[in-house]
């Protein structure tokens, strides 16, 4: 079965507030066997919300709303799920009397717009809010000649998420066909989209069964496997059969078969080997020191670094030549080559790595233009410079500076 999640709210279209409801729900859902198609954003009015479930009802099995069943005018759902049903709203006397009993232990007076929350849909179920006043519903009907089960939810997050767990789960369970959802997560560094798109393609789209998603991002592929079957150990074979395929296809370019980051990666392998790291940082200033301890217990590896982001730094504290750098420039092969070096023998670090570039937007020239990057690694007998070319603004560049880096080491590792 599909579900469609309807968030409804006029201040989720602006940009002060973001809806993060519905991510906690996917996952509770994809437990439970049901995949999320659709998802939508929906403000506060009331044809425009009559439509939108109007329309999940056409298009989904279970359609849950999220938000609008408070006191106040603009809390429409109710009254737009009761119009895209065609039913009636009944006030539920025990719902009033539950309010004015919780506003009256509290010794405030409660005003005649809270009754509106003990509007009920005709053959619903009440759904309990031990966290606010505003109960949800759920109701199992039919609409168009078809089951649906509909569920309204308020919408502040602890109260959404305690009803769901507490009296949405196990209902579901109940009435749902046994189905398991098995996920899988692989990740790849520096390939791009398309070419990793074009090897892998003709091997995922075989498995029908199996719904791949490619996302690419700042150096970085996720591929995001699902598939869903009457128990775990089908569903799981079936995506890890196809994980495999995958992996061997990308082979070196993958560096996560359990979707960890690629700094979790790097640090994982330097445990494993015993190494330890520092960093001579230019145009990335710090960012991969800064992922790199993102990551409890990072400090038993990785031994910290330095932002030379000046000539006079790269010499003072990576001990780069002043000469190199009057000769070939900051940003050259050569630079990158002597802060990697530099810093290795300066922090008595296994590995030493050094990145410097050109950000931009402004600093490029003809012969060196804005992204042009060059990452170095030095493990003492061996040193490796890697020169590469990106594209985007000042974040994206650095972000991929970064990442180059960090692929480095993982690469150095392996």
């Amino acid at each position: 079965m599909n579900c469609e999640i309807i968030a409804v709210g006029s201040e989720l279209l602006t940009p002060h507030r973001q809806d993060t409801n519905s991510l906690y729900l996917t996952a509770r859902l994809n437990e439970l066997g049901v995949a999320v198609i659709f998802k939508t954003i929906v403000g506060d009015r009331r044809a425009h919300l009559t439509q939108s479930v109007k329309i999940a009802l056409e298009r989904s099995d279970i359609v849950v709303t999220m938000g609008g069943l408070g006191p106040t005018e603009d809390d429409l759902t109710r009254q737009a799920v009761a119009d895209a049903l065609d039913i009636r709203l009944r006030r539920n006397p025990e719902i009033v009397g539950a309010l004015y009993a919780r506003f009256a232990a509290r010794r405030a007076q409660m005003t005649e717009n809270n009754a509106r929350q003990a509007d009920v849909l005709d053959g619903s179920i009440i759904l309990d809010n031990g966290r606010g006043t505003a109960p949800g519903q759920l109701l199992d009907t039919v609409y168009a000649g078809h089951r649906k089960l509909v569920i309204l939810l308020p919408g502040p997050p602890s109260e959404l998420k305690a009803m769901f767990d507490a009296q949405c789960v196990e209902r579901l369970r109940e009435v749902l066909p046994k189905r398991v959802i098995a996920q899988r997560t692989l990740k790849a560094a520096m390939i791009g989209e398309s070419q990793a798109d074009a090897r892998i393609a003709p091997i995922y789209s075989a498995y029908r069964d199996v719904e791949t998603t490619v996302l690419a991002h700042a150096g970085d592929i996720t591929l995001n496997l699902s598939c869903s079957k009457a128990t775990l150990e089908q569903a799981q074979a079936r995506v890890d059969e196809l994980a495999g395929k995958l992996e061997e296809e990308l082979d070196e370019f993958v560096y996560s078969s359990q979707g960890e980051m690629l700094e979790q990666i790097v640090l994982d392998y330097l445990g494993m080997r015993g190494a330890t790291l520092a960093v001579a940082e230019s145009c990335t200033g710090g960012l991969i020191a800064e992922r790199l301890t993102g990551i409890s217990g990072s400090s038993r590896c990785f031994l910290g670094g330095a932002v030379v982001y000046s000539n006079e730094l790269k010499t003072l504290l990576a001990g780069v030549p002043p000469t190199m750098l009057e000769d070939y420039g900051a940003v050259s092969r050569e630079v990158a080559r002597a802060l990697a070096e530099g810093i290795r023998r300066k922090t008595s670090a296994g590995i030493g790595l050094g990145v410097t570039g050109i950000a931009g937007p402004g600093g490029g020239t003809e012969e060196k233009p804005v992204g042009l990057v060059y990452a170095a690694i030095s493990d003492g007998k061996q040193t490796d410079v890697v020169e590469r070319r990106f594209g985007g603004d000042r974040e994206q560049i650095r972000r991929l500076a970064s990442q180059q880096g960090l692929d480095l080491v993982r690469r150095r590792l392996m």
